[in-house]
């Protein structure tokens, strides 16, 4: 069994840095993981891509045939892939199910990737392709935790932080894995206790507060959504500072829980033969 993480979230959440620091505290403590990026449009990497979807195809490529910038020839690709890439005879999700088929040869069963998604949030919460893409996954055996990163700078009042919470649900149900949220670049939040109210939310003081920032006719719409998330109970979120080893090991512990990462391993201990136990060793509490 292998176990994977898709890294999603707005586009300049800190995906790319959650990615490159989770790879050295994991270097660092003896573990491996794997960085896949999935980015057609990607340039520049501070980890080692152990996986590039840009062997596959490149946002450039695609902007010079249609003549398009480079968010419209990413959903555009996306959405039309046979009319994007006329120059291969099937269509992108098929291709990059053939690529990920023949990439994960290389791998054994139970190595744990990272993958670096784009930021258009139109490929987590309602264009298939990412959804095909987990469900290929499954196939292949993989225990998948979607990682969602939020700016904490974004959290400055509660309307932003109920968009938040209502596009990390989009994701959740689009994708249907586990799934963690994370307030990414706490290292460069000024008033921090100000984002303590967020992180496990009354919703009774979101009503209030949603009621105090909107206008009166918005009543019983700022209801709904505080009972919304307050039913997803799940939609909260986990502070991430990764100037802390603490925090990133933290955060790693927790998917790795969701993923059921490690629970395995009693499993191999409990497996050792008893004869081979030393009964003359000391007792621990002597």
């Amino acid at each position: 069994m292998g176990y994977a993480q898709l890294v999603i979230g707005p586009a300049g959440s800190g995906k790319s840095t959650y990615c490159a620091s989770l790879q050295q505290h994991c270097e660092a403590i003896g573990r491996t993981v794997h960085i896949v990026n999935l980015d057609p449009a990607a340039e520049n990497f501070n980890y080692p891509v152990s996986m590039d979807i840009r062997e596959l195809i490149t946002l450039e490529d695609v902007m010079e045939t249609m003549g398009l910038g480079p968010n419209g020839a990413l959903i555009y690709c996306m959405e039309y892939p046979s009319l994007c890439f006329f120059f291969v005879d099937k269509h992108l999700e098929d291709n990059l199910d053939d690529w990920l088929e023949e990439e994960l040869e290389n791998y054994l069963d139970d190595d744990y990737l990272v993958f670096d998604c784009p930021g258009q949030m139109e490929l987590f919460s309602h264009v298939p392709v990412l959804r095909n893409f987990v469900d290929h996954l499954k196939r292949k055996n993989f225990n998948i935790c979607a990682v969602y990163l939020l700016d904490s700078q974004f959290m400055t009042d509660v309307t932003k932080y109920i968009s938040g919470c209502m596009a990390s649900l989009s994701a959740m149900i689009q994708l249907e894995i586990p799934h963690v949220n994370i307030l990414s670049k706490m290292d460069l939040v000024k008033n921090k206790k100000g984002l303590e109210d967020y992180l496990n939310p009354d919703p009774k003081t979101l009503l209030s507060e949603l009621n105090q920032n909107m206008a009166p006719k918005f009543a019983k719409l700022n209801k709904t959504l505080a009972e919304l998330v307050d039913d997803y109970s799940m939609v909260n979120f986990l502070p991430l500072d990764l100037r802390k080893e603490s925090s990133i090991q933290y955060v790693l512990s927790y998917i790795d829980n969701s993923i059921q990462f490690g629970e395995d391993a009693d499993v191999k201990i409990r497996d050792f033969d008893p004869d081979d136990i030393d009964m003359d060793a000391p007792d621990i509490d002597d």
